[in-house]
């Protein structure tokens, strides 16, 4: 095991704070040497972006790989084995490897694919941690508790759906070693201790729960866990494996597209937009970044369900084109035509 390179698995749910976790640990990595490989679902690598510049000393940006060929449970030969092999044979070994899913991506069949005989012998999952939204949870949000979600859905549209949701959050808790429960901030005592009581009934017996803000959890306690998940399955299966003896899925559910324009409206104006549009055409999840008139940084945007944050993150580089661009993901089938149509329109009236 000690001439293993230990891997970290990181997956959760969309918008449950996946790149802030990584960035953080990226930044408080204490030396470690971290490869990073970055699993974006969309036609554009926004989190490589976001993450891009932090944590140098350890993270270097040819140490960063993004896979956006699609859910990388669906493309492990493809992708991931390939990609696996390359870092193993580096004349300078990572100390480590840490790998960012998507957030519609089933850990299971990437777990499996650590007992690849090529993978296996150098490689070993140190330990599979999940991010759920403390925030969305005590809401009734992307939760399996039909009651909860029944009991939101005249507050909230996106609840209106009979949809995969649950499911999925299931089997991402399931798979898990650790569960980060981050933006425990916006949460009160009482309902953290209900959500943490909620998520004890989907996991399996051992799995510890840190609570985390803005996705600051100590490095230590993430890396190191060594616990060899690739020989520890059991109790782990996904609900698809369980009803269809193992065949893989598939993301019919969801419609993932990009949009671009050219230098926007005012940031308030944009903002305001993307709300309605996320609200207009029950968008799950928004982000992307965008280029503000008079603004000599790039704006980004990070959004979940009806809830939008935006801040400045770095200055547009000399000769970079100022234009804005964001990934769309939602529930298939999704109204590309109607959201680009209401985002476009907007660009050209500014």
């Amino acid at each position: 095991m000690s001439t293993k390179i230990p891997t970290t698995v990181i997956t959760g749910f969309l918008g449950a704070g996946k790149t802030t976790l990584v960035r953080h640990l990226l930044a408080h990595a204490k030396g470690k040497r971290i490869a990073l490989i970055i699993n974006e679902f969309g036609d554009i690598g926004v989190d490589k972006d976001v993450l891009a510049g932090c944590g140098d000393e350890t993270c270097r940006e040819d140490d960063m790989i993004e896979l956006a060929n699609g859910c990388i449970c669906c493309t492990v030969a493809d992708d991931f084995i390939p990609t696996m092999k390359a870092l193993i044979a580096r004349e300078e070994r990572p100390d480590h490897i840490v790998i960012e899913t998507s957030g519609l991506a089933l850990p299971q069949p990437l777990i499996r694919a650590f007992n690849w005989p090529e993978i296996k012998a150098e490689v070993t999952i140190d330990g599979v941690v999940t991010v759920a939204d403390a925030a969305a949870l005590a809401e009734g949000r992307f939760a399996a508790n039909e009651d909860a979600v029944d009991a939101q859905r005249r507050l909230d549209a996106m609840l209106d759906h009979e949809t995969p949701l649950g499911e999925l959050f299931e089997d991402q808790m399931v798979a898990a070693d650790m569960i980060v429960l981050n933006k425990t901030d916006l949460v009160t005592e009482a309902d953290l201790q209900a959500v943490e009581t909620q998520l004890r009934t989907q996991m399996r017996k051992g799995t510890s729960i840190i609570r985390a803000a803005n996705g600051e959890v100590d490095a230590a306690a993430l890396l190191g866990l060594g616990i060899g998940t690739e020989d520890d399955l059991m109790g782990r299966e996904s609900h698809h494996e369980l009803e269809h003896a193992g065949e893989p899925h598939e993301h019919d559910d969801f419609d993932s597209f990009s949009v671009t324009l050219p230098a926007g409206p005012a940031r308030d104006t944009l903002l305001a937009t993307i709300t309605e549009t996320i609200a207009a055409y029950d968008v799950l999840r928004l982000k992307g970044f965008a280029a503000i008139p008079g603004a000599k940084a790039r704006l980004a945007i990070q959004a979940v369900g009806p809830r939008v944050n935006a801040y400045f993150d770095r200055p547009w580089r000399e000769g970079e084109v100022r234009e804005t661009r964001l990934v769309v993901i939602g529930e298939s089938p999704l109204d590309r035509a109607g959201i680009e149509a209401r985002l476009k329109t907007l660009a050209e009236a500014a």
